[in-house]
């Protein structure tokens, strides 16, 4: 197989329009990779980008076959980044079924639509949810260790690996599923986003006595790490975990954000234990334990199956995200 480099190396994107979408479009045309990006809606007046363009295709769990399989012609590669992104407090009447319509059915008709199209590759943005929220010290999440999903969202995506997985058997559409930790850089947002603003507000956060560690990945390296997922011969497939080079605490991390954001970050020593006592009562009780416990994982098979390593360092990332916030901000 020629991945990117066969049938003019078309790589078809779905949540072109979201934080990694965005991104990844950027680097395959300053890679000069053409890229077609499908989005749920254009905007009003959108215009397609340098080297790709964007095709509205609506909801992809229910759009017609004939609009899948036209969105899908000619593409060499398909990387699927949309579905729905895991909520901490989902006010939906059925979490379940919303995920599972948004990332399990969506992403079996999109295998279904690459087998028909030809395509080589599929590589899936899932997440190390799927392998729990939390490790013991020094026992990072593998690829062969058992899943053990908690929640709607991460049970919905593992399922759709499994769909993938059984769509793409005895054909000759290779899967790869990238299971990813906490991204961040320009763009970001959710908890990654409040953090930085509640640090730049100099506001105090009891993190201060936290002693974990976890797995952080900086947008750069991941659309780094999918291109070489493009090129690399043979294929890669399977599942794989992608992080930044080095796991931090959160003290850590807040302290380097802080830097980058030229505001101290103030950590106040609460003791742990308190911090759980205040969750629990709260009703934060799952928020605390992800800011409390470690979470990483190995991405040793990744690298080994394409060459990959994370360029970019924790600095560089903040730096990059920091600017991005400023000019957010107009600061």
């Amino acid at each position: 197989m020629n991945g990117i480099a066969n049938r003019a190396g078309l790589v078809v994107v779905t949540g072109a329009n979201g934080f990694v979408g965005r991104a990844l479009c950027a680097h395959l045309g300053a890679s000069s990779i053409r890229w077609r990006g499908l989005v749920r809606a254009l905007p009003s007046g959108a215009e397609p980008h340098l080297h790709g363009d964007h095709v509205e295709t609506g909801d992809l769990a229910t759009v017609a076959d004939d609009r899948l399989d036209a969105a899908l012609a000619g593409a060499a590669v398909v990387v699927h980044l949309a579905g729905r992104a895991h909520v901490l407090r989902d006010t939906t009447d059925d979490p379940e079924a919303a995920y599972y319509a948004a990332n399990v059915v969506a992403t079996a008709r999109l295998a279904h639509a690459a087998v028909r199209a030809g395509v080589e590759r599929f590589v899936y943005a899932s997440t190390v949810k799927v392998n729990g929220e939390s490790t013991a010290p020094g026992a990072a999440f593998r690829p062969d260790d058992p899943p053990a999903p908690r929640d709607p969202y991460a049970r919905s995506k593992l399922e759709a690996e499994r769909e993938l997985a059984g769509v793409c058997a005895r054909t000759s559409v290779v899967p790869l599923v990238l299971r990813l930790p906490l991204v961040y850089g320009p763009g970001v947002k959710g908890n990654f986003l409040a953090l930085l603003d509640e640090i730049a507000r100099g506001r105090p956060l009891p993190l201060g006595r936290i002693r974990n560690r976890r797995s952080l990945l900086y947008v750069g390296n991941l659309v780094e790490a999918i291109e070489a997922a493009l090129r690399v011969e043979p294929p890669p497939r399977g599942v794989h975990f992608v992080a930044d080079g080095e796991s931090v605490s959160v003290p850590e991390l807040l302290t380097a954000a802080g830097e980058a954001l030229r505001a101290p970050a103030r950590l106040w020593p609460i003791p742990v234990p308190m911090l759980r006592l205040a969750g629990l009562l709260l009703g934060r009780r799952a928020a605390v334990e992800r800011l409390t416990g470690s979470l990483e994982v190995d991405t040793s098979s990744f690298t080994a199956a394409t060459g990959w390593r994370p360029r970019h360092s924790l600095q560089e990332g903040l730096a990059k995200t920091a600017a991005w916030w400023r000019v957010r901000h107009a600061i």
